[in-house]
């Protein structure tokens, strides 16, 4: 599983419990008697399919923003091999200087 995959079934969750939280306090019994419930039920209900719509939408958005970043690093890393190797060399220089100075 990828990260926007696990964020995607974590912002679903969460929105499933609220939903059910919500939807089981206004299933009480005591509320049939006002006679708004039944309008607010439809609006909740609604206004929680457009969230769970929105949070989808966020989720591919940056799922396809991470590709496009991965994709871009690996061809700047296959067009620029040594500027990668010495990058990396470098930090690992400079890790080393600092450590042994402990």
């Amino acid at each position: 599983m990828t990260a926007s995959t696990n964020l995607e079934a974590a912002a679903n969750a969460v929105a499933e419990d609220i939903a059910s939280d919500v939807r089981g306090v206004l299933a009480s019994k005591d509320l049939d008697s006002v006679p708004h419930i039944k309008a607010l039920r439809q609006r909740i209900d609604s206004k929680l399919a457009i969230a769970r719509e929105l949070a989808a939408e966020k989720s591919r958005i940056a799922a396809q923003k991470a590709r496009e970043a991965a994709n871009t690093a690996n061809a700047y890393a296959h067009d620029e091999p040594w500027q990668i190797a010495g990058a990396a060399l470098a930090v690992g220089v400079l890790v080393g200087l600092l450590l042994g100075r402990r």
